[in-house]
């Protein structure tokens, strides 16, 4: 039987193909897959199978005559821009062997040359092994082209993540009048359930079937025959697409162990992904310090405090940064995983205790201190290691986590976290007192430029727990994934959407002047607006990406319309209890687990195939018991659109209260921060992934 454990060391595994490859080559790697990397042991990896170095895959790198030798690693199809940058390299080094390695399968290269007939060997990487050649200059030196599906990150014990899919999102209502728009008006979708896998653009399609097949290939490493499950519109066609995957037919006629996968959209819950209720440290790390550079789920951690150096405006650059990721050490991995699935409080305690443990272990002279646990107290135990080369190597991994916690305990912005939950919790009330206009107008007194009369006069320190143009679309998201929650209104249907549209508008203004007010711009306001400064941002391209957003907006309130019981993630005041949250992954857990094992008409059985259709038949005049997610002894839970930290929390709960001994896996594109959700919410990219064409 395999266990979650066989699952999370595969992506070690995967990568061997690629290490067995690399005695004295430059690797040249994309941004995915170095994110992929850095989770399965890193840079280090590579270096011990005898890589002489690792490059950014870029038409500015090269190599000089004395390197002979490259091996591309790449997250894309062997086409466009990816071609040109490979032949690009090639052009200015002098290399006598090439190896490709694409996470990319050559079955879904077929696909995307248009090319459906089955065939024998690999004639797309063939004629690539050719084109190096010619490249290099010399028919007889030596080209490999190959797939290696090298796209999961193992971030925790149960949690793998995909950077390759990191925006890969669920499909929106303007998505369907993007797809209708191409439809002869008889053939148009009457709502996105109806949308199958054919009628989606090509780029996605190339993404979704490139999904599909790295699932498929975990699947086939453990032996693993899975029965899909799916909840939403596009967890319906990555599951269908796994079910029809040609050599995922073979595989489950012989596989020994057997798993139940359950794909959810994300978008079943957008509550719980922009909400800040969720008391875990990781999501606040995640949220307060900057990205890595070419990474979307780890961070930058400062490490200037185990220095000397003086700290000055600069000094930042000196010194580079920690990160989140620490695949070495077994006591920083331990530390890790009790700070992503433990309570915030919990967390920082850990933190402390493993602090005061490696330093008492290196005999460091440490005061201990009892009581709250304060970054300054985390600082200055970690600042005891740099008198010590020794302890400093030995507990890397520790004081980087330990100097994460303390940057983000102490970071100015963290106060809005807890302004924004404030808020939260205020219009969760209202929603059950009150029609949704009259919910949302309460957002227009908060729609304000930032350090105005009003917050000086109040007392605001400098704007620090003021909220920004972030966390009011942040609110404006929360709101509107619950507005089907909210009281029926005392007028007409007519006369409440006419109002609606009034303070859209009210806020849509609002929101201009807000944002085009702003010195800086920050990353979501990037994206949302597609400037990179303010200089560049007029008033007209505000207000049309707010328009824009708005529309979005609307639609999200609709996106569990089709459900029959999972309908609702809120429970009103009762007068006695206070309004409350109800995660949808929570109750869909509890489905599963549910001891009398009902059968719940919103999580579908996606793998059945022609055998599924027959017990349906049959099950019209006998009993047929159809497959049950709890039927198998490892489940897999796959958030199409990302998982947040504390929904990480609260699987371990669920199962540990109703099937301990359960083994559940996470699977998922990304780790998410609050604001990467509206990023992807109204990204033009969702319908046109970058996968290299």
């Amino acid at each position: 039987m395999s266990s979650a454990e066989d699952f999370t060391r595969l992506p070690q595994q995967m990568w061997e193909k690629v290490s067995s490859k690399v005695k004295k080559a430059v690797v040249f790697m994309d941004d995915r897959c170095a994110e992929a990397l850095h989770w399965s042991g890193g840079a280090e990896v590579l270096l011990e199978a005898g890589a002489r170095n690792l490059k950014q895959f870029s038409s500015f790198e090269a190599c000089g005559v004395n390197e002979p030798k490259a091996v591309f690693v790449v997250s894309t199809l062997l086409k466009g821009i990816t071609v040109d940058i490979i032949k690009d390299i090639i052009s200015l080094s002098h290399f006598q062997y090439c190896v490709v390695f694409t996470t990319v399968p050559h079955s879904v290269h077929l696909f995307a040359n248009d090319v459906t007939a089955e065939l024998e060997g690999s004639p797309v990487f063939e004629q690539f092994e050719e084109k190096l050649c010619e490249w290099m200059g010399n028919m007889n030196y030596t080209a490999e082209v190959m797939h290696a599906p090298v796209v999961f990150a193992p971030v925790s014990q149960h949690l793998l993540l995909t950077p390759t899919f990191t925006h890969l999102f669920p499909l929106l209502s303007p998505d369907l009048q993007a797809i209708n728009a191409k439809r002869p008006e008889k053939k148009r979708f009457g709502s996105l359930l109806d949308v199958d896998m054919h009628s989606l653009p090509v780029e996605l399609q190339l993404e979704i079937k490139s999904l599909a097949a790295a699932l498929n290939s975990v699947f086939e490493a453990t032996g693993t025959r899975e029965e899909s499950f799916a909840v939403g519109p596009m967890s319906r066609i990555i599951a269908g697409e796994l079910a029809n995957h040609p050599q995922a037919k073979n595989r489950r006629k012989t596989a020994p162990n057997k798993a139940s996968i359950i794909f959810v959209d994300r978008t079943m819950d957008l509550t719980g992904a922009v909400g800040h209720h969720g008391d875990n440290l990781v999501e606040k790390v995640l949220t307060v310090l900057n990205p890595l550079p070419g990474h979307v789920t780890d961070v930058q951690v400062d490490m200037l405090e185990l220095t000397s150096l003086q700290r000055t405006p600069h000094s930042h650059n000196t010194v580079a940064p920690g990160c989140l990721a620490q695949t070495q050490s077994s006591a920083a991995q331990s530390l890790w995983e009790a700070m992503l699935t433990n309570k915030h409080k919990e967390g920082v305690m850990e933190v402390r205790r493993q602090l005061v443990e490696a330093a008492s272990k290196e005999k460091l002279p440490i005061k201990m201190s009892m009581g709250r646990v304060t970054p300054e107290q985390l600082c200055s135990y970690v600042q005891l290691f740099r008198s010590s080369w020794g302890a400093l190597e030995s507990y890397c991994g520790v004081l980087q986590l330990g100097l994460a916690t303390a940057q983000t305990l102490r970071h100015p912005h963290l106060p809005r976290w807890d302004a924004c939950l404030a808020f939260e919790r205020l219009l969760l009330q209202a929603l059950g007192d009150s029609d949704f206009p009259a919910v949302l107008r309460q957002l227009l007194p908060l729609m304000k430029p930032r350090g105005g009369e009003d917050s000086l006069s109040s007392g605001s320190r400098s704007g620090e727990d003021e909220c920004g143009p972030d966390e009011l679309i942040l609110l404006l998201v929360y709101l509107y994934s619950l507005a089907d929650e909210a009281q029926p209104a005392d007028q007409e249907a007519e006369e409440e959407e006419e109002e609606l549209e009034k303070l859209e508008r009210e806020l849509i203004g609002a929101l201009t002047l807000v944002i085009t007010r702003e010195s800086q711009l920050s990353p979501l306001l990037q994206k949302l607006t597609g400037c990179a400064n303010p200089e560049e941002l007029t008033t007209e391209r505000a207000h049309s990406a707010m328009e824009k957003m708005f529309e979005t907006l609307r639609g999200l309130s609709h996106t569990r319309d089709h459900l029959k019981q999972l309908r609702s993630v809120y429970t009103a005041s009762d007068g006695v209890h206070q309004a409350t949250y109800r995660p949808f992954l929570r109750q869909i857990l509890e489905e599963v687990f549910h001891p009398d094992r009902p059968e719940c008409p919103d999580i579908e059985h996606m793998s059945g195939g022609l055998t599924d259709l027959l017990k349906t038949g049959f099950s019209m005049f006998m009993k047929v018991s159809r497959p049950h997610p709890s039927d198998n002894p490892l489940l897999f839970l796959f958030l199409v659109g990302g998982v947040t930290p504390s929904e990480l929390r609260l699987i371990k709960e669920v199962v540990t209260t109703h099937k301990p001994g359960t083994q559940v896996l996470v699977l998922s594109t990304r780790l998410l921060r609050p604001t990467d959700i509206p990023a992807l919410l109204f990204s033009s990219q969702r319908l046109t992934p970058d996968i290299g064409i």
